[in-house]
């Protein structure tokens, strides 16, 4: 099944635009037994309120796409067991804070949580694992033109919050940040989890092999850990913590979309996500006059994860079962996690 991530991934970006892509999952998952695929447009998203997924993509003229898989292995329940999130930038200038030209090819693999994520449904849905699990996928290009988002614009997310955006290349956070809202609005997923090739600052700590996860509850995490160790995809949790916040403070919105510190640059993007998995704006009222803490202990509903995989998103040598390229890591990992879940309800 990573075979299929792989090749989305490794396709040109001009072959592999947000319309091709949602194309792609409605021809390879419809056909398949329980399943339901909804492609959305810009439309769509202006109704949703989506303004950071409209944000990002108004640099581009191919137009934003956002894919919705619904797979029913439990006919018998209405409940959601597990939803999962996949970034889908499936090319990224940077924006206005340009990437450096060397290496920028790499960039056609963005879109390697969205990749994955469909990619584990597809498994998921052929192997009938007996829970219903949903799949989202914001899709779009991170372009410049006269129409692209600019340091230090404004936006307002679904939640509400405003974001002022402090470097454009940090978009994944802000598509992820809607489509993590609407699916947990809409679904009310038991569990939640984002996969996304997220910051550079994961691929400095952990390098290509691990995947870092961020996630507040031990359950959720001891689950990540067993499905780890069955599918031989390595991770490392990675510390959450109150005190993150703190550097996403802006002067003039709700959040920064980047930490006001050169440090914990995967850390404060959880804790950016952190944001858009509940509804935030009450406890954002009350967050000075509280102690900084570990967040490590919280099994309230949805238990969440982020997974950053930018450092595994590519394999630099052949070695193994894996071969040099884009990866299609950590698909195992999410099938295996479902079937764990099947097995055992968190």
């Amino acid at each position: 099944m990573p075979n299929w991530a792989r090749d989305l991934m490794n396709t040109p970006a001009n072959h592999m635009t947000p319309t091709i892509f949602a194309q792609s999952v409605k021809d390879e998952l419809e056909k398949l037994e329980g399943v339901q695929v909804n492609t959305y447009d810009e439309k769509w998203a202006q109704e949703q309120r989506m303004g950071g997924l409209l944000a990002v993509s108004r640099g581009s003229e191919e137009p934003l796409r956002f894919v919705e898989i619904i797979y029913r292995g439990n006919a018998a329940s209405s409940d959601v067991s597990l939803a999962m999130v996949g970034k889908g930038i499936t090319f990224d200038t940077g924006g206005y804070s340009l990437k450096p030209g060397k290496h920028m090819d790499l960039m056609k693999g963005d879109m390697g949580g969205g990749a994955t994520v469909v990619a584990a449904m597809r498994a998921i849905a052929k192997l009938k694992v007996p829970i219903n699990i949903v799949a989202t996928v914001p899709l779009c290009e991170n372009m410049i033109s006269g129409r692209a988002t600019k340091v230090s614009d404004i936006y307002t997310s679904r939640a509400g919050l405003t974001v002022e955006v402090m470097n454009t290349d940090a978009e994944g956070r802000i598509v992820l940040g809607d489509a993590l809202h609407y699916t947990v609005e809409t679904h009310q997923p038991q569990a939640v989890i984002d996969v996304a090739t997220l910051t550079g600052a994961m691929v400095v700590a952990l390098g290509e092999l691990y995947t870092g996860v961020f996630t507040p509850s031990p359950k959720l995490w001891s689950r990540i850990s067993q499905a780890s160790e069955s599918s031989d995809e390595p991770v490392w949790r990675m510390p959450l913590h109150d005190a993150w916040d703190a550097m996403l403070k802006s002067p003039v919105a709700d959040l920064s979309n980047i930490g006001n510190k050169a440090e914990a640059g995967a850390c404060t993007a959880a804790a950016f996500l952190r944001h858009f998995v509940r509804d935030s704006a009450a406890a954002n009222k009350n967050k000075d006059k509280a102690v900084p803490r570990a967040q490590n202990n919280d099994e309230s509903l949805p238990r969440w994860a982020h997974l950053d995989i930018a450092g595994p998103m590519e394999a630099t040598t052949s070695a193994g079962h894996h071969f040099r390229g884009m990866s299609g890591r950590p698909t195992r990992l999410l099938i295996e996690l479902a079937r764990n879940i099947a097995n055992e309800k968190l």
